[in-house]
This record gives structure tokens, C-alpha cells and sequence, in this order.
């Protein structure tokens, strides 16, 4: 055996900093210090490496790392390896230690830090919430060397599915520090006031709200809060119905200037990580559900005498305001894209003395797309048995009788007992790559599945690990926080219990799944159909077995992917054993993001679909979209979206509430929005639909994008490429051809 043949066999396969498992190639690292050295002439006025000397670097890089006879090497050693010969070939060439200072990682390499300053670079588009500052920069930073941290501190088969892309461990740079997010009991905080460091000794206390403007910026305030303790959306379930007391005796026009404000403090405060807008959404109704027209009111530092049920009125005229701010915008006339509005539809609403306050839901819906429907019709929402809310981008929670021993005591706030429903952790699963492994193989299709939320509990019990070792140490002081009592002096419970947090499973890529088993797509063929909902039976009955054996809840949810979706196309198409399948399956521009992967590009046009959704392109009506989707809502406890892609400019309100009425009951469809695509003209503020190229007003090409990404509104221009691919792939409806 020759030496060429000889350093063929051995050479290694390189975990990239990014996350994905590629193939040795010395190439990349001559590519990589010709890139990186250029800062050398912008910051140090020294020349730039030349191509012959990269090459000479890489060879003796390469030499060194072949001699160590490895079967995997990281990007950070070989990065360690290059600094190293570059050290020691300073003394023959002073710049060397130049270039030696710009390789060095430092949780990033520096030219990967420079990017992220610039706005490019480590998942420039992973978060279109994020927002173009310089805390933005800083939290990829430290997202980067978190990121990193969590990775090796788990055991490596935990690790190294995760970056396979097997499964997606979602918010890794918050693995250790924080649960995932909450839906919070406004009552705990009418009650016993707001600390928002949790502790009372870094910040002022404030006692119970006393008056509705307070009562507003305390809501705003507990949810930015929140946000420094937790890692995805935070919400208000019942949100008008527990603010209703304070309104009593207001007119309507100050009601309305109450929601105003609301709107405002929501989406002007940059003070979520990274200098975002707090992710937030609050659940509201036009009345007052059933379940709580005989629960006393929590307000002021005190419960009761009055029950809910009394502030009907208070509650109607709420939803009014609210909804009549929502469709007037903000100064410029554009959509608040937070608080989501998340519409609870129940039994006792859907009465002709609420068309009115339904049809100001839909002129909203009409103009903007922005508001959600939570739909508690369907039997398996459980409605009238317990409590239950929409969170984050369409993350179901339920509390209930069954689930929860001291129920009662909660529903009716008996010594401070509240609500609690959050998630602890999300983990996706890569079904395609299931179905790649399984190769029309039903039982090992079952069996992969398995084996992955196996993989899950164990990731779910390192994170536990962390956030016990968090609680003690007092690092989630907001969560844990146990106020004194206004009228006993005496510490009342925690504002979370934490054992009522569920440990989230996501699906991404069913469409994609099916195809590859079936060769049939959910649209094309009731096989493919089929073995989708065969899937996930099998999932939850091994997620029942799961509970019992580790003690935990386990929820099985469509993950919104606003990014997993991307990354699982591309982990498939760089990995060896399923490249050729992936390049079948992936939707979005194939050719360009082939070409873009070789030319070191990460951001690139290719997706799966998400969760258990039609593929977006997919040119069928409405209606026989909604009879597909429809059958994955009651299999999926911890949520699911179905997507209204709306082709009309300007969609009539009724039409949009005749079928909304037709969605919540005559489907199972637990959880919906109408997206309506806009541009935001930078010039002159004007706001139209659908997405022009030019203000139809001033003609100015100087323009803004706006649509639904996965479960959220915001600009086009902060989301991923490949999100963007799929915003035009998506087949639009004219919701005339949707009445019955």
C-alpha cells in the first residue's frame, strides 16, 4: 500500500462547528485561511495568505492529523492544529502570528465573530424575531460558546444525534439555564404584586395593581421578565377575562386607550435576550368562559367576593377595544405582530349575540391575517373539564382534573394555588431520515422512531439535571419566586411548579416520510396519509410507556421548525448514507443549495415540510387540505397548526367568519390562522397586500415584507433562506371557493 492509498483509508471524518458530519477534505482548510487572513489587511494593514502558503499549512495539518490515526476529529481541534503550525512557523515569518491571532476560536473563530458584528455569518436568519442591534450580536456570540458547553457536557451518542440530525435539540444555547416556556396565571400577580428579579433585593417590589393602567404595564412587565428566565414564548391564558375587574366603571373610551397601551408596551421594549421584542401572546374570548363565571375575582390583593361571571360586560367591551386598536395598527398603520392573539372558541361564544365581536376578529383577519383561532369544540380539547391554552408558535397545555390532584384549589386560587403550563424542553425528530433508515419497512419504520424518543427521554434527563441544579442555586429566581402573602405576611407558593411542565417531542417532515415509504405524498394518495397517522399512534402509545417508566409527561406536538425543517434537508443531503434519498425528498430550489453547500454556504433555499402539514405547494382546495390535516389534530396533545394561505387582497370579514365557523365545527382542527401577506413601504409608510415589488402608492422600491413564518408575523427579510423559498411555494386560497 502506497502512502496516498494509505492516507485515503485513514483519514477521519470532521465535526464541523456548525453542527453537521462531513468527510476530511484538505481543501477546506486552505479555503478557510484564505478567507479568515483577510482580515489581516483591514485590521493589522498585513497582506493576506497566499494560496501557495494555505496549501502548505494544510499539507502539514493534514499530515499531523492522519498520523493520530482518528476516525473523527472536531473543527475546533483542527483549527487548534493549523494555530499550532502557524505558531510555530512565526519565527520564520512574523505575520504568521498574525494570522495565528485571527484563527484563534475564541467560542467562535474570529472571523465567524466578525460576521455575526456585521449581521451575517452563525445563524444570521435563525430567529427572524431577532432584531438588527447590537445585542443581537452579542447573544449569537454567546449562543455560539453555550451552544458548544451543553454539547460536550452530555453524554456523546446524545450529543452526536443531535449533530447527525437524527433529532434537533431546539434553544441548545439555553439547555442549562432555562425551561423552554410558559403560559402564565395573570391572578398570582393581581394577588401578590410584581418582583421581577423574583428575589426583591436587585429591583423595586410593587404591590398588587390597584388601578388599570398599572394592572396593563404589570402584564407587560411580567412577561419581560419571564422572558430572563425562560427560553421560547411567554403568555397569558384568560388574559381579558382576569384583567375584566379592573375595568369596571370605565368608559369605553378609555378601555380602548387601555388596549392601546397594552399594544404599544408589548411591541416597543426591547428587553427580551438578545435585544428582541418579548416572543408574547395572550388568550382572549368574548366573554366570560363557563368554567369561571363562579370563580371568585382575584384583584387587588384580594379574592373574591365578586366572581367572574360579573364582569361579562367589562369582557365584551375588552374584546372590542382590543380588536378595534388591533385594526387600526400602530402610527404607521402596520400590524402589531405581538401580543399574538390567540382566539378561544368555545360552545357559549358561538351565539348570535357575539356575531358582532367575531365579525371585528375577521375585518382584522381580512386586513391583516395577524389574530389565531384556539378551537375548543372538537371532543378530544376536553372543554368544560379543565383548563387549556395555545402558547408560543402552536404549543398546546392542558390542566385538568385527572392531570392535576389539586385542581380545584388552583381553579379557585385557594391559598395562592394557580395554573401552571409550560414546557421544560422540545426535541424534534427527523422523520424523513426515519423513513430513509426504515426503506419501506413498517416495523423498522415504528422501531427508529422509538429508538429516537428513546434518545429524547435522555436528553430530557440531562436537562432536568441542569435546571434542578439551577432551582437550587436560585438561577430562575422569576420562576421560583415566592412572594409574601398581602394579608398573612407569609411566603406564598412559587409562581411555577415546575412538576406540571411537560417535555416536548416534535415531528418535522411527515409529508417527506410518507413519500419516501409509501412513494406518495399526503396530498396524492390515502397510504401516505395513513402511515403518517400510523406513526404517531405508535408514538403516543410508546409515549405512554415512556411516562410510567421515567415518571415524566411527555407531550407529542408539529413543530413549528422554523429552522429544524432547513437543517434536517441539509443534514440529510451532506451525509453519505442519505444523500441520495434526501435529494429526492427535499422541497425548495435543489440545484442552487447543492451548489451553495459546496461553495461553504449554510443558509440555503431547501426544507422539509413542517410537522404533519401538506406540502405547501401542493395545488389542491381548501377544503380537501383541512380533510387531511384534520385527522392528525386529535393524535397530536401537544399541538398542532393548519394554515390558511389567503391569495385575496381583500377577503371579505363575513366569508372569513362563515368559515371559521365552518373550520371550528365541522373539523377537528383544535388550532388555525389565516396568513395574509403584506408590503410595508419604508418611504411612506403605506401598508398593502399581497407582496409588490413596488409601493402601489409612491412607486418606491424601497419596501418591506411581511407574512406568518411558522407561528408568528414579522419582516421576510429576517427569515432563513429557506423559509423564504417557502413563502413562495405556498398555495394560496380565495376563500370564496371555501363556503359551503
Amino acid at each position: 500500500m502506497n502512502d496516498s492509498e494509505l492516507l485515503q483509508e485513514i483519514k477521519p471524518m470532521v465535526r464541523r462547528s456548525d453542527g453537521f458530519m462531513v468527510e476530511w477534505n484538505r481543501k477546506a482548510i486552505v479555503k478557510q485561511l484564505l478567507k479568515e487572513t483577510k482580515l489581516a489587511k483591514e485590521f493589522f494593514n498585513v497582506r493576506p495568505m497566499t494560496p501557495e502558503e494555505a496549501e502548505e499549512i494544510a499539507k502539514e495539518v493534514e499530515r499531523r492529523v492522519f498520523n493520530l490515526r482518528l476516525r473523527f476529529i472536531s473543527g475546533p481541534l483542527i483549527r487548534e492544529l493549523v494555530n499550532n503550525v502557524l505558531l510555530a512557523k512565526s519565527t520564520e515569518k512574523p505575520e504568521y502570528a498574525i494570522y495565528r491571532n485571527i484563527l484563534t476560536r475564541v467560542g467562535t473563530p474570529v472571523y465567524d465573530a466578525y460576521l455575526i458584528d456585521v449581521g451575517k455569518g452563525y445563524k444570521a436568519n435563525e430567529n427572524a424575531n431577532l432584531q438588527p442591534n447590537p445585542e443581537t450580536a452579542h447573544k449569537r456570540k454567546a449562543d455560539w460558546v453555550s451552544g458548544e458547553e451543553y454539547l460536550l457536557l452530555m453524554p456523546p451518542k446524545l450529543a452526536d444525534a443531535h449533530l447527525s440530525g437524527d433529532l434537533h435539540i431546539h434553544d441548545l444555547e439555553y439547555f442549562g439555564t432555562r425551561p423552554f416556556c410558559q403560559d402564565w396565571d395573570l391572578r398570582y400577580f393581581f394577588y401578590y404584586g410584581l418582583m421581577p428579579d423574583g428575589m426583591g433585593t436587585r429591583t423595586s417590589i410593587a404591590g398588587p395593581a390597584k388601578h388599570p393602567e398599572v394592572a396593563i404595564l404589570h402584564t407587560a412587565k411580567i412577561l419581560a421578565s419571564a422572558q430572563t428566565n425562560f427560553a421560547g414564548g411567554e403568555g397569558f391564558y384568560n388574559f381579558l377575562v382576569f384583567l375584566a375587574p379592573y375595568m369596571r366603571g370605565l368608559n369605553y373610551k378609555k378601555v380602548r386607550q387601555l388596549m392601546q397601551m397594552m399594544f404599544f408596551e408589548y411591541t416597543q421594549a426591547y428587553v427580551a435576550r438578545g435585544g428582541q421584542l418579548v416572543f408574547s401572546n395572550i388568550q382572549v374570548q368574548p366573554g366570560v368562559p363557563e368554567i369561571w363565571r363562579d370563580v371568585p375575582v382575584v384583584v387587588r390583593g384580594r379574592v373574591g367576593p365578586d366572581v367572574y361571571g360579573d364582569y361579562e360586560d367589562e369582557v365584551q367591551m375588552l374584546f372590542k377595544a382590543l380588536y378595534d386598536v388591533a385594526l387600526e395598527g400602530d402610527y404607521w398603520g402596520k400590524p402589531f405582530n405581538f401580543p399574538k392573539l390567540e382566539n378561544g372558541i368555545s360552545p357559549e361564544f358561538f351565539k348570535a349575540e357575539y356575531d358582532d365581536l367575531w365579525l371585528d376578529v375577521h375585518r382584522v383577519v381580512a386586513k391583516f391575517g395577524t389574530p389565531y383561532f384556539d378551537n375548543m369544540l372538537p371532543a378530544y380539547r376536553g372543554y368544560g373539564k379543565g383548563v387549556s391554552c395555545y402558547q408560543c408558535c402552536a404549543y398546546c397545555f392542558v390542566e385538568t382534573p385527572e392531570s392535576s390532584s389539586d385542581f380545584e384549589e388552583k381553579l379557585y386560587f385557594v391559598d395562592g394555588k394557580h395554573f401552571t403550563m409550560g414546557s421544560w424542553q422540545v426535541i424534534s425528530l427527523n422523520l424523513p431520515r426515519i423513513a430513509y433508515k426504515a426503506n419501506g419497512n413498517d416495523t423498522l419504520l415504528f422501531e427508529e422512531a422509538k429508538r429516537l424518543m428513546d434518545l429524547a427521554v435522555e436528553i430530557f434527563k440531562v436537562k432536568r439535571k441542569w435546571m434542578d441544579q439551577m432551582i437550587r442555586n436560585n438561577r430562575i429566581p422569576f420562576a421560583t419566586q415566592r412572594p409574601l402573602d398581602p394579608k398573612t405576611g407569609r411566603r406564598g407558593p412559587p409562581a411555577v411548579d415546575f412538576n406540571e411542565l411537560v417535555y416536548t417531542i416534535g415531528l418535522v417532515g411527515g409529508n417527506e416520510m410518507a413519500q419516501w415509504h409509501t412513494g406518495y405524498q399526503l396530498h396524492e394518495s390515502p397510504e401516505a396519509v395513513k402511515i403518517l397517522v400510523r406513526l404517531i399512534l405508535e408514538m403516543q402509545k410508546y409515549k405512554k410507556e415512556l411516562e410510567a417508566r421515567h415518571g415524566i409527561k411527555i407531550a407529542l406536538a408539529r413543530t413549528p421548525a422554523e429552522s429544524t425543517a432547513q437543517r434536517f434537508a441539509i443534514a440529510d443531503l451532506l451525509t453519505d448514507e442519505f444523500r441520495e434519498n434526501a435529494e429526492k425528498m427535499v422541497k425548495g430550489d435543489l440545484a442552487r443549495a447543492k451548489w451553495m453547500l459546496r461553495e461553504g454556504e449554510k443558509d440555503v433555499p431547501v426544507y422539509y415540510s413542517n410537522g404533519t402539514h401538506v406540502y405547501v405547494g401542493a395545488k389542491m382546495g381548501l377544503i380537501e387540505r383541512m380533510d387531511i390535516e384534520q385527522k392528525f389534530f386529535p393524535l397530536l396533545n401537544g399541538g398542532n397548526m393548519f394554515h390558511v394561505w389567503l391569495g385575496e387582497a381583500n377577503p371579505d370579514p363575513e366569508a372569513l367568519y362563515k368559515l371559521t365557523q365552518r373550520i371550528a365545527t365541522q373539523t377537528q382542527i383544535g388550532y388555525y390562522a389565516y396568513t395574509k401577506d403584506l408590503t410595508i413601504c419604508n418611504d411612506c409608510g403605506m401598508v398593502t397586500s399581497p407582496l409588490h415589488e413596488r409601493c402601489p402608492s409612491c412607486g418606491s422600491q424601497n419596501v418591506e415584507w411581511w407574512s406568518r413564518i411558522t407561528g408568528y408575523y414579522q419582516a421576510v427579510s429576517g427569515w432563513n433562506e429557506a423559509k423564504k423559498k417557502e413563502l413562495f411555494d405556498r398555495y394560496r386560497t380565495i376563500t370564496a371557493a371555501a363556503k359551503p
